[in-house]
């Protein structure tokens, strides 16, 4: 609706300024869950990519950060539309023995990538000289205090900020001078080695972009943070800002490891190698932004990855719980999020514990989960007592199954590599 003055028009300024108020207003839900996509588990998985195959398969993190703007925008447009989350949605649809199986798989998937990111942290923190027993137990309180202590536009704000830490990527790419021609072509011309560990990362690049938690999250946040149908075509905005920002800081990972580490054939397992690895080739500076996003990503996803599975716990339950809520009034809600919180911290403080091998597993198993949360979405997003005048279009929802068969495809090439 036009702004309007008494009897006139608004003139434009003040139309310009209206909108941009608007915009402002349902920021978040797309931005919070496309950043936090690149946490600990995604930036080691983009490090490797750019390590061992160079500028070559760009184009498949473009592909999935495609995927990522239509499910993410599909998952924010349910969850406004319907007033649930996802959790809540397949229990109404498809009954709760689906719900409960899927709870079940988030929960144990969540957890294990908690894990991973409360590990990024330890990793980030020991390059710059600081105990894994001082850096994760401190980020555990800090991260529940933000979230028991804090009222929702107050925890927004923060992890906002948070977020920002992710520019230290950008400025890392930069210093290592890449070949921008061989950037440009490795994002648009799409080649693979014919080979196990080419195909294998390619498809582990697709599934840690779309990651399953942030599809529960997205949704249950809209939810949360109370937006309406009105406000959908400024969410779009707000979806495709932050699925882009994903790609992009995805993007200059690559490009820092290839242009210095490829470049000099240096093989690594993890980001903390990389950022390790960078400073002979490209300064103290680089290993240190590299570092220093490492700690960001990971404080950043292991304040949300426990707030997607504590909304879907409540969900699950019929527990109407927000964070806006106090803890008497939400005590399954804040329960559920600190005990994930603090299983994943004190796994990670466990002397010996097979940290990889939990990253690995619970990678497998979100790539397993995602495929019937997309089937999910479908069949909702086509489902006209749910979703009144937005359910989606014949063509739109031919949209939402060539991305399903493309993920579909990357899955199979996941469990045929992974353990053939």
């Amino acid at each position: 609706m036009t702004p309007r003055v008494g009897d006139r028009a608004a003139p434009p300024r003040a139309a310009w300024r209206v909108r941009m108020l608007a915009l402002v207003s349902v920021l978040g839900p797309g931005l919070l869950a496309g950043l936090s996509d690149d946490d600990p588990a995604g930036i080691t998985t983009y490090s490797v990519l750019g390590a061992d195959h160079g500028y070559q398969l760009l184009w498949v993190l473009l592909l999935s950060t495609v995927a990522l703007v239509v499910f993410h925008n599909l998952g924010a447009r349910m969850g406004v539309v319907t007033g649930q989350g996802l959790t809540g949605l397949i229990r109404q649809r498809y009954g709760v023995r689906a719900a409960g199986l899927a709870v079940l798989a988030l929960v144990v998937a969540n957890v294990g990538t908690t894990c991973a990111e409360f590990a990024g942290i330890a990793a980030g923190f020991e390059l710059f000289g600081v105990s894994r027993y001082v850096s994760v137990p401190l980020a555990a309180v800090v991260v529940s205090l933000l979230v028991l202590r804090g009222s929702f536009h107050r925890v927004e704000h923060i992890l906002m900020a948070l977020a920002t830490v992710f520019v230290a990527y950008v400025a890392a790419g930069l210093l290592g001078h890449p070949d921008w021609g061989q950037v440009a072509r490795g994002m648009v011309v799409p080649t693979m080695p014919f080979d196990r560990d080419a195909l294998l990362i390619a498809t582990a690049t697709v599934g840690t972009t779309l990651a399953p938690w942030g599809l529960s999250f997205i949704q249950s946040y809209a939810v949360d943070k109370k937006l309406r149908p009105a406000d959908l075509r400024y969410e779009r905005v707000d979806v495709v800002t932050g699925a882009v920002l994903t790609g992009v800081i995805g993007a200059f990972v690559v490009v820092a490891c290839a242009s210095t580490l490829h470049a000099r054939g240096v093989r690594i397992d993890t980001a903390a190698d990389a950022a390790r690895a960078l400073e002979p080739v490209a300064g103290q500076l680089a290993s240190g932004l590299f570092g220093i996003g490492l700690i960001g990503a990971g404080l950043l996803a292991a304040a949300i990855l426990p707030l997607s599975t504590a909304y879907s716990v409540c969900e699950f339950t019929g527990y109407e719980a927000a964070l806006d809520d106090s803890m008497r009034d939400a005590s399954l809600f804040y329960l559920t999020y600190l005990l994930v919180t603090g299983v994943a911290a004190a796994v990670v403080l466990v002397p010996g514990a097979p940290l990889i091998p939990i990253l690995v597993l619970t990678q497998v198993l979100n790539a397993v989960l995602l495929l019937p949360l997309l089937g999910f979405m479908y069949g909702i997003s086509r489902d006209r007592d749910l979703m009144g005048p937005y359910t989606a279009t014949p063509g739109v929802a031919g949209l939402y199954l060539a991305t399903i068969a493309f993920i579909a495809a990357c899955v199979l090439g996941l469990f045929v590599l992974g353990f053939g």
